[in-house]
């Protein structure tokens, strides 16, 4: 036990997170169980060791916890507890918790035996936390945990404190809200750095952006996708390049038949592959209102543009780059479908948006434009740039 006590105030003592995530607030911390998802990349652990150091410090009732360890080959998570438990410990912090064979069963246990332990866990973003885990689904808390927002991005290069603004502020005061943001800083100075790497924490860090980011990527197809959903190995070369010829053709519409057949499987062998990319986080998809999985998407998105910009280097920031952004900010907390005839998409099945690179074009009262252009915008015309402050 002190071997793990000694890791955590290691830890606790050298994290970095010179950004405070909008979750922390979000959070219900007096559930006993609290289940934080999130793709590979965008922070789970430094986000557990941050609300450590925040609630507990390197006091000894709060615990951190990584799955990797080899103690946990011969002894269980329910074993584990107990001790910690009744050595006065109160909050224990689980990491990598996937890679522990019987975590649901035995995280219902714990829960169950000792009333006073509150347990936090990390999960993959592939992993169906409350619907494929029956003996949790009563007791669990879920949270998501999304990349950097073009929010907390300004906030960590201009050393401000902006706030989350709510999609309902931003429609009806927009102009004054992009004017008092403009009068300390130009947004449109920082947005094409955000688009290219801003999404991932580790931006932050001094190595090579790219280069981590297709570990990154390959990692969520090798780990979170094949081995989680225990997918043989022989298959991982066809998810790849499933993944590239979905990345190389976004936003279009997928060919089922096509792809079936430059990949070599079925049809709904695709159809199942590409659920699991947008699961892992790679990819998002699109519907008509009403429709959903495992009906055939309407377009296919990239997950954020982080994702574009390495996998096609020479990328310029177009359309395509814009509305990716746009879908990727609405959708932490809005539901978000194609839009009809000219509009690009509908959002909470009410409001309508197009996207422009430029504000070149006739206004019409029943829809939105999102333009990437402008600093502060006027009427329905709102700056692109001003969605990435909803989360």
């Amino acid at each position: 036990m002190e071997s793990f006590y000694k890791t955590h105030n290691y830890l606790i003592e050298h994290v970095q997170s010179p950004i405070r995530r909008q979750l922390m607030d979000e959070i219900d911390w007096s559930h006993r169980l609290i289940g934080i998802k999130g793709s590979r990349g965008v922070g789970k652990t430094t986000f557990l060791l941050q609300y450590a150091k925040e609630h507990f410090g390197i006091n000894r009732c709060c615990l951190y916890v990584n799955f990797n360890n080899f103690y946990f080959t011969q002894h269980t998570l329910e074993e584990f507890a107990e001790k910690f438990s009744s050595q006065g410990g109160k909050t224990l912090l689980l990491d990598q918790t996937f890679k522990y064979e019987n975590w649901s069963k035995e995280l219902r246990n714990c829960y169950d035996r000792f009333p006073n332990l509150k347990i936090i866990f990390t999960g993959s973003s592939v992993m169906r936390l409350k619907n494929d885990n029956p003996d949790l689904h009563d007791i669990i808390q879920v949270y998501n945990l999304r990349g950097f927002s073009f929010r907390e991005f300004l906030n960590h290069n201009t050393n401000n404190e902006f706030k989350v603004i709510k999609l309902e502020q931003l429609t009806k005061n927009h102009v004054d809200i992009a004017r008092s943001i403009s009068n300390k800083i130009n947004p449109l100075d920082f947005f094409s750095n955000y688009l290219e790497y801003g999404y991932y924490p580790f931006h932050m860090e001094k190595r090579d952006f790219s280069e981590n980011l297709l570990k990154t990527m390959n990692m969520m197809l090798e780990v979170d996708i094949l081995l989680i959903k225990q997918i043989d190995l022989k298959y991982l070369s066809k998810i790849r390049k499933l993944l590239y010829l979905l990345i190389e053709a976004a936003p279009a519409g997928p060919n089922v038949s096509q792809l079936s057949n430059e990949i070599e499987t079925s049809r709904a062998t695709i159809m199942n592959y590409i659920k699991y990319l947008k699961d892992a986080r790679l990819i998002n998809l699109l519907y008509a209102q009403g429709d959903e999985f495992p009906k055939k998407p309407k377009q296919i998105y990239v997950q954020n543009t982080n994702i574009m910009h390495t996998v096609f280097p020479e990328l310029k920031n177009d359309d395509t780059a814009y509305k990716t952004f746009f879908y990727n900010s609405l959708r932490s907390k809005h539901k978000v479908n194609i839009g009809k005839n000219e509009q690009d998409f509908c959002i909470d099945q009410q409001l309508h948006f197009k996207c422009d690179n430029q504000s070149k074009h006739k206004f019409s009262s029943k829809m939105f434009y999102a333009v990437a252009d402008k600093r502060v915008g006027q009427k329905n015309e709102i700056p692109l740039w001003l969605f990435g402050f909803l989360y």
